[in-house]
């Protein structure tokens, strides 16, 4: 290097955070259960939306800040968790799991905000794939494929379909579903959510 000349600064590559973002994401889904504080009496709960890493949950206890629960969901099971805030209508909780059980905890309510929408079966021993569950698919002109589930996540899901797929950027129906179609497969095609899924 010559003299006077100062070293260019190492350009930090940016974490990708897409894949946090999406094991993250917040799900409003209603799951029952009770939550037990230092082994005390249990109380009842209510989720008002979830995700793999923590809750907002609706109870008429208001557990203090930092209080350690063990909290007992309908469809995940026990969970370790710690509330950070309380809110309008309970409180927060942050759960205290493992990468393991977090990413369970993902493909469980990846499952359940899905499945009554795809107008699937509610398979518990496969929570991320469908397994071949069947799917009617409406096109734009109001024709209907009949298809077979790839796959499903929060942002969209995946069809396999006999006959041609309908082009990128078709509008289509699926249940309560919209999604456009943003990818093209061998058997079938992919499409991306347009709204939440509504309540099924």
């Amino acid at each position: 290097m010559q003299p006077g000349l100062k070293k260019s600064p190492r350009l930090l590559k940016r974490p990708d955070l897409r894949k946090d973002r999406r094991m993250n994401m917040r799900v409003e889904l209603s799951l029952s259960g009770r939550f037990l504080i230092d082994g005390a009496d249990d109380h009842g709960l209510l989720t008002r939306n979830i995700s793999c890493g923590g809750a907002e949950i609706v109870a008429n206890l208001r557990p203090d800040i930092d209080s350690k629960l063990i909290c007992y969901l309908d469809d995940l099971g026990r969970l370790e968790a710690v509330v950070v805030r309380a809110t309008e209508h309970g409180f927060a909780v942050k759960f205290n799991v493992t990468s393991r059980k977090r990413d369970k905890i993902a493909d469980r309510l990846t499952w359940l905000a899905n499945y009554k929408q795809l107008g699937l079966d509610d398979e518990r021993e496969n929570p991320r794939y469908a397994g071949g569950g069947p799917a009617m698919v409406t096109r734009a002109d109001g024709r209907v494929i009949q298809c077979r589930t790839i796959d499903i996540s929060l942002a969209g899901a995946a069809f396999e379909a006999d006959g041609p797929a309908p082009p990128l950027g078709e509008i289509v129906t699926v249940g309560n579903l919209t999604g456009e179609v943003v990818r093209t497969l061998r058997n079938g095609f992919a499409i991306r959510y347009l709204h939440k899924p509504k309540d099924g």
